[in-house]
């Protein structure tokens, strides 16, 4: 069968109307979150508006967004796949939007699944199936499985939606052997690339699985398919190259390189999870926490939210799929590379449960991601397109249905759900959501029983479709705890928010401001979207939120990726305790935590900070030997820093005046030296630059920055490039002889890239 349309098919099915209905129904399904009335939570609200906030502030100030000082003691936003610098349509609202509001980035969210949405049909279009199984693949795709009880994890949406987008590129560049779609599609791969997670990595093997597989299969030559794909490959590979190249640098240095089979193996989907198609909320997901009873709950070893287990994509898709599934569904050789690749990511997910994982796990990169159960996002793409495929059948007659034999398999599918429920004690809670999904399916089964008698078709088969698919969505997958909530909930997210903590902190920095001071804060075990608040407020704090962090950092500092509770705010042996020679080095004047600091840190004693007020259950602390940001030292100590951070012991010194090195030691202290000789002052702080006027005594000393140390930064004295020095374990310091001097650090990642290549 041929896999290109023929024109008299193009010009009968009604491609134009399903795509406008598509787009109503998205708006539909959508409205509640870009009517403002709530809000996609969790990651999209806690990492990526202060991401997209910082990278706003970036481009309308003139700065660079490349690195920010906002977290983690310094972070490079260029290497990091969260920082939305090469996502397109974040990067272009960034910068026409000074301050992005939540709508707005909940807007880019739906309208990229929108896109992928569109592409869909447009592929089915090019396969010659018809435009109603478009518009449910569509539906489906957009606002079913991952895609919807996710989407608060921004980046895999992201990458998800431009899958479709590529597929279609891809398809008709090898129905063509079109050099010009070969490109096109190659570009878009990259930005799907770009998002550089998992989502995208399964995306990358899908779409160079199903090259493949057309050269096998196609009937035209495959010499054919070579210029497309080396004009994609191509033009691919020039957009990821830099970017791809700082991301494999930062995994390189970072604290997760790579992450065992065991540590995957907590990320594993249940096999229960898959009940959710044929009933979304049995489990009680999208109600209270406490009343949830499905998987993980009972799981040993096992880290997934309850969201993570949702697949439910519409009643429609699974009935389509059962009237259509014969020996006929898989005459189309799309749909065979589907089904399989259906087959694959459902064992890809399930992870520990099947001996499949253990096998795949050895496909170069698969050991860089943490949960299997993102294949999730891949499972309910390719449901999408077959559910899609087999209304398809069923419309041109090519599967019929036996309507009472359809609902006796859908009933069986149900009867197992609700066993399964009553074998765990819960049939009675399961009970209304399984009632309201077999109304679905009644209404879904009569449609499909209607299309295959003929009774039911063109614009009135779309617009019943739309209509069924659009409720059933809303119903079952709409708002919820998971995906949306109110949005004065992160009032503290707003650049202008009244929050009275961040007012206090920011009103206590400028009452302390000095030439030489850059003072840190510490918000611990408030909430869960407080860490990066100081990306949006423009505050420097010491840790922060994101799973990927400097390994430097990390090993010194104890930071995990989160500290929204109080048991995630950890220490080192360098760093035991709040009152320690390394959070003065950070200067972190400032600690703000949810509970009492003796709850968080257990070896606080009462004095080590000073306790300056409580807002609400907000407990604010100062630390008032917190070091400026840029000091000038006259001695040097020769350390071992790898040394210092596994026995955690801090030499005897005056770290005021005294700088660890890994060097020989060298030593200009004076005693009665007067207060002002050794001095430094800030005179710009940028994101990517930071210039310091300094001035050291006869025999000349040591300017240190309190920044985190990085080889992708440099530094000139006077001008004249000098060796950028790692001092203190963690920062940056530069040599300087007698007498006053400006020290210019500035961020090359270019550069800096290629020293560390050139230097292995």
């Amino acid at each position: 069968m041929s896999t290109a349309i023929s024109h008299d098919a193009e010009t009968r099915e009604p491609f134009a109307l399903a795509a406008l209905l598509f787009l109503l129904c998205a708006l539909a399904l959508a409205f509640p979150w870009l009517s403002g009335r709530v809000t996609v939570p969790w990651d999209a609200k806690a990492h990526f508006l202060p991401q997209f906030a910082f990278l706003a502030h970036a481009l309308h100030s003139g700065q660079s967004p490349f690195w920010t000082p906002n977290v983690f003691a310094g972070m490079p936003q260029i290497a990091d796949p969260q920082s939305l610098i090469f996502a397109p349509f974040f990067l272009i609202a960034a910068a026409l939007v000074p301050e992005p509001s939540f709508v707005l980035e909940d807007a880019i969210v739906f309208a990229m699944l929108g896109m992928g949405g569109l592409a869909l049909m447009a592929y089915f279009r090019d396969r010659g199936w018809s435009a109603a199984g478009g518009l449910i693949a569509a539906l489906a795709f957009a606002f079913g499985g991952s895609a919807a009880w996710r989407i608060q994890h921004t980046g895999q949406v992201m990458s998800l939606s431009w899958l479709p987008v590529t597929l279609f590129l891809l398809a008709r560049a090898l129905d063509r052997g079109s050099v010009a779609y070969g490109a096109a599609a190659g570009a878009v791969a990259a930005f799907l690339v770009l998002g550089r997670d998992q989502v995208a990595f399964l995306s990358v093997l899908t779409l160079v699985a199903y090259a493949l597989y057309r050269v096998a299969t196609d009937d035209a030559p495959a010499v054919t398919a070579i210029a497309p794909l080396l004009a994609g490959a191509a033009v691919g590979a020039a957009i990821i190259a830099a970017p791809l190249a700082f991301t494999l640098e930062l995994a390189a240095n970072s604290n997760r390189p790579e992450i065992d089979l065991d540590g995957a193996y907590k990320g594993s989907l249940p096999p229960a999870s898959f009940l959710t198609l044929i009933s979304a909320n049995m489990f009680g997901t999208d109600g209270p926490l406490a009343a949830f009873w499905g998987p993980p709950v009972g799981e040993k070893d096992l880290y997934l939210a309850r969201n993570m287990t949702e697949v439910y994509a519409g009643e429609i898709t699974i009935v389509a799929l059962v009237a259509a599934f014969g020996r006929r569904f898989f005459a189309d050789k799309d749909a065979r590379f589907f089904a399989g690749a259906l087959v694959v990511f459902a064992l890809y997910a399930l992870g520990r449960y099947t001996p499949a994982f253990a096998f795949l796990y050895h496909i170069p990169g698969v050991d860089l991601w943490r949960r299997p159960a993102d294949a999730t996002f891949l499972f309910g793409f390719a449901l999408a397109i077959l559910a899609g495929y087999g209304l398809s059948l069923v419309e041109r007659g090519e599967a019929k249905p036996h309507p009472a034999a359809l609902a006796g398999a859908i009933a069986a599918l149900f009867i197992a759900a609700a066993t399964h429920a009553g074998v765990h004690a819960h049939l009675a809670q399961a009970a209304a959501p399984l009632a309201i999904s077999a109304a679905f399916a009644i209404a879904s089964v009569a449609v499909i029983a209607l299309t295959a008698a003929g009774k039911l078709r063109g614009a009135a088969l779309l617009c019943a479709l739309a209509a069924l698919m659009t409720a059933d969505l809303a119903v079952n997958n709409g708002p919820n705890e998971s995906t949306a909530l109110p949005p004065g909930q992160f009032d503290v997210l707003r650049p202008d928010s009244k929050d009275p903590v961040i007012a206090f902190l920011k009103e206590r920095l400028k009452e302390n401001a000095a030439p030489d001071r850059r003072d840190r804060v510490e918000l611990a075990a408030i909430d869960f979207h407080w860490p990066n608040a100081t990306l949006v407020h423009g505050l420097d704090h010491d840790l922060g939120y994101n799973p990927i962090r400097l390994k430097i950092f990390e090993d010194a500092t104890g930071a995990g990726d989160h500290l929204a509770l109080p048991d995630q705010r950890e220490f080192s042996k360098l760093y035991p305790a709040y009152r320690s020679p390394l959070s003065d080095m950070l200067g972190l004047r400032y600690v703000a935590t949810g509970v009492p600091i003796e709850e968080i840190d257990k070896r606080y004693r009462r004095g080590d900070l000073a306790e300056l007020t409580q807002i609400g259950k907000v407990h604010i602390y100062e630390n008032k030997n917190a070091f400026p940001r840029v000091m000038v030292a006259t001695c040097a100590m020769h350390v071992d820093f790898a040394r210092m951070i596994e026995t955690g012991e801090w030499p005897e010194a005056d770290y005021r005046e005294t700088v660890l090195l890994e060097q020989p030691p060298l030593c200009h202290t004076r005693k009665d030296l007067p207060p002002d000789a050794t001095r430094a002052r800030i005179v710009s702080y940028g994101n990517a630059e930071v210039v310091v006027e300094a001035h050291a005594p006869p025999g000349g000393g040591w300017l240190i920055l309190n920044d985190v140390w990085h080889p992708w930064w440099f530094a000139t004295l006077d001008g004249r490039e000098v060796e950028l020095l790692r001092a203190n374990v963690l920062f940056r310091a530069v040599a300087i002889p007698e007498g006053r001097h400006e020290a210019r650090f500035s961020l090359e990642p270019i550069r800096g890239l290629l020293k560390e290549k050139w230097r292995r």
